[in-house]
């Protein structure tokens, strides 16, 4: 059975491909029972964001995941074709240490994609997807992402999806101290924003989430507005910027809406970012004129300028991960001789207690203790060395010598003296 890790990212795919390949939270246990009755993946976890949808497992036929996932997408495999990768063995373990440690996100060494990946492996464990060889590969992959922050300065900067966005705001407001923002969703990338809007001293802030305790909760710790998403209609004419991330998979804000609110501002500008996967925001918003709306990909460039602080430490942290994909190899070749072990003891034990089960019976019988004691030992032996004995005189008579070296290194034997015909001659 191979790990394996198939997906398509942000450098592989367009955005539109990446809506149609993601998962929303509802599906995910569904998602990963149908993975495995359909492409027989034993062990599998799906992690879904917005520039990612990966999915790991532990299979014979991992090739047969990308059919799975197109037909689940109910999309041609053709589409994906061209726009996939998928890594193998140390090559899988390599690249899920990179993904954890933040060295393949679109933003290298942000942190939050360390917590999405703690989430997916959560709720494939929770479904009963997660065995020895995933559980093993994740919790080397955590450990190693821990070691790259603690070590290098990879993500010391604050730069994430979230300060990319309010960074490029600033391209658009001189000054944020007069800009309201509308912040529609309340999860951590949402939280993000706010706490980078705070930090460049943003007129107001309104929170809309689709539960209004969360958007109150996320209110509170930063002294915003809370609305419901229904509500958005009312106020976004008082919005000078829009910074959208739910997991909806219908948009939130569609061209009407937003064409009319520009008429109530009397076209006064409207910054929008829609960081979201699937979209919030209506592709056709763009076209309005008095609207700046970018979405994920749009952010590259700003991301490219705030990364570079950040690429003397991937160096290093590409050694760390070198180390623990060698640790994980070794750890994965030692699950392979599992087994074996298992069975090597299974049958001794069996032995032990036969041999066990005669001696008491005999000592029941009244037999004498040493006679029996003395006899159970030599069964034991002979009986643990008959098998293995044979196998090395066969292997001698065909003269496989390494598997009698084998057996030396095995049984910690002294190593019998050389042939006299290769010793050197004293002529």
């Amino acid at each position: 059975m191979a790990i394996f890790a198939l997906g398509i990212n942000h450098r592989t795919a367009s955005l539109d491909i990446r809506e149609r390949v993601a998962f929303a939270p509802e599906q995910m246990v569904d998602a990963l029972q149908q993975i495995g009755d359909v492409a027989g993946v034993g062990e599998v976890a799906i992690l879904s964001t917005c520039n990612r949808t990966e999915i790991y497992g532990a299979s014979d036929h991992p090739e047969q995941v990308l059919d799975w996932l197109a037909e689940y997408h109910q999309m041609s495999r053709h589409a994906l074709d061209d726009c996939h990768y998928i890594h193998y063995k140390e090559d899988a373990a390599r690249h899920i240490m990179k993904v954890a440690s933040g060295l393949d996100s679109m933003i290298l060494g942000e942190p939050q994609i360390l917590g999405q990946l703690k989430s997916a492996y959560a709720v494939a464990r929770e479904a009963g997807k997660v065995s020895t060889h995933l559980n093993q590969l994740f919790q080397q992959a955590f450990s190693i992402a821990k070691q790259v922050r603690t070590e290098t300065a990879i993500g010391q900067n604050p730069v994430s999806v979230a300060y990319a966005a309010v960074n490029l705001s600033q391209q658009i407001f001189s000054d944020l101290r007069d800009v309201h923002a509308l912040l529609i969703g309340a999860g951590e990338t949402i939280e993000l924003v706010a706490r980078h809007l705070l930090d460049k001293q943003v007129g107001g802030i309104t929170v809309a989430n689709r539960t209004l305790s969360r958007a109150q909760d996320l209110a509170q710790q930063f002294g915003a507005h809370a609305i419901l998403l229904s509500e958005i209609p009312e106020f976004i004419q008082g919005a000078d910027m829009v910074i959208s991330s739910t997991a909806s998979q219908l948009p939130i804000l569609g061209k009407g809406a937003v064409e009319s609110a520009l008429k109530q501002r009397k076209h006064k500008p409207m910054f929008m970012v829609d960081i979201a996967v699937p979209r919030d925001i209506e592709p056709e918003v763009a076209k309005l004129q008095d609207v700046y709306l970018y979405t994920v990909d749009d952010l590259q460039e700003v991301i490219l300028e705030n990364m570079r602080s950040r690429e003397q430490a991937a160096s290093k942290a590409e050694e760390i991960i070198e180390a623990g994909v060698a640790a994980w190899q070794s750890q994965w070749q030692a699950l392979g001789v599992v087994d074996t072990i298992r069975a090597f003891r299974s049958s001794v034990e069996e032995t032990r207690d036969l041999e066990t089960d005669k001696a008491l019976s005999a000592l029941r019988t009244g037999q004498d203790p040493e006679q029996v004691l003395r006899s159970f030992a030599r069964n034991l032996t002979n009986k643990l060395l008959h098998t293995p004995t044979a196998r090395l005189k066969l292997a001698g008579e065909e003269g496989r010598t390494e598997h009698i070296h084998l057996a030396h290194d095995l049984f910690g034997l002294k190593k019998p003296d050389e042939d006299s015909s290769d010793k050197p001659s004293d002529k």
